[in-house]
């Protein structure tokens, strides 16, 4: 029983620190980095670090905010608390660069934590009814999607892909839209542009001009996601057409070997 449980847990060390970051998962195992230990390219396996506690402040933060913003508590005090863990979002990272503390927890923590960040604001305003349903919806089953077809990619590739520039930019105008609709100001006048309830401020309904920078980065997060799916199937034929050759050699190699 001791010996599988420990391979699990080596086997899941792996796996994480190959999703955290790969090449680094790869120099340190090859012992060729040459990186001080604590560095981004050489991250160390503390645990309790100063930044790694930041990172756990924001999540704190963060089911307070959910908590007394779903009960219909203070709102001002569950925005401050939503809207400090956003603004200390880079202050975790930048900590543990300039002290020398960045760690494989922190690297696995911090993007679970943007997520988080994410979804807590998505179901907030959504168990409200201040953000439609479909927005939700789309928001989380996107990253979903997403995280199950890196892990399929597995398959085929160990690195993950890298993060793009649109990707970058679509979680920025979803993180300002649900800011601004958290303080539902300034209210924009209905467009009356479509009759339809789920577009509230292009329709008949007047809204919070952050729904219109949530719209923005919708596009934008389905625009990443079929651009990731772009280069999820390269990466998946690529690797396939090099095996097909490797295997061709193989075989002509057999062949000759037997003549």
């Amino acid at each position: 029983m001791g010996v599988p449980l420990a391979e699990t847990k080596e086997k899941i060390k792996r796996q994480g620190k190959n999703l955290a970051d790969h090449d680094a998962a790869v120099a340190q195992a090859a012992g060729t980095t040459t990186d001080p230990v604590g560095t981004p390219n050489n991250p160390s396996n503390q645990v309790l670090t100063v930044a790694n506690c930041i990172t756990l402040c924001r999540f704190v933060l963060t089911v307070a905010f959910l908590v007394q913003f779903v009960n219909g508590g203070n709102r001002a005090v569950a925005l401050s608390c939503y809207a400090i863990a956003a603004v200390t979002d880079f202050l975790d990272g930048q900590v543990a660069r300039r002290t020398q503390t960045v760690s494989w927890v922190g690297k696995i923590m911090d993007p679970i934590m943007d997520r988080v960040l994410l979804f807590t604001g998505v179901l907030g305003l959504m168990i409200t009814g201040e953000l439609p349903i479909w927005v939700a919806v789309f928001v989380i089953g996107r990253d979903v999607v997403l995280f199950l077809g890196e892990l399929r990619l597995q398959r085929y590739r160990t690195r993950p892909v890298d993060v793009i520039y649109i990707g970058k930019v679509a979680t920025a105008l979803l993180m300002t839209g649900f800011c601004d609709l958290l303080l539902s100001v300034p209210q924009i006048p209905a467009l009356h542009l479509v009759h339809v309830a789920w577009l509230p401020g292009f329709n008949d309904v007047g809204a919070a001009l952050g729904i219109y920078f949530v719209y923005a980065g919708v596009v934008c997060s389905f625009i990443t996601a079929v651009r990731y799916f772009q280069i999820g199937f390269a990466i998946k034929h690529e690797v396939l057409a090099e095996r097909a050759k490797a295997a061709q050699e193989g075989d002509s190699e057999d062949s000759g070997s037997v003549r």
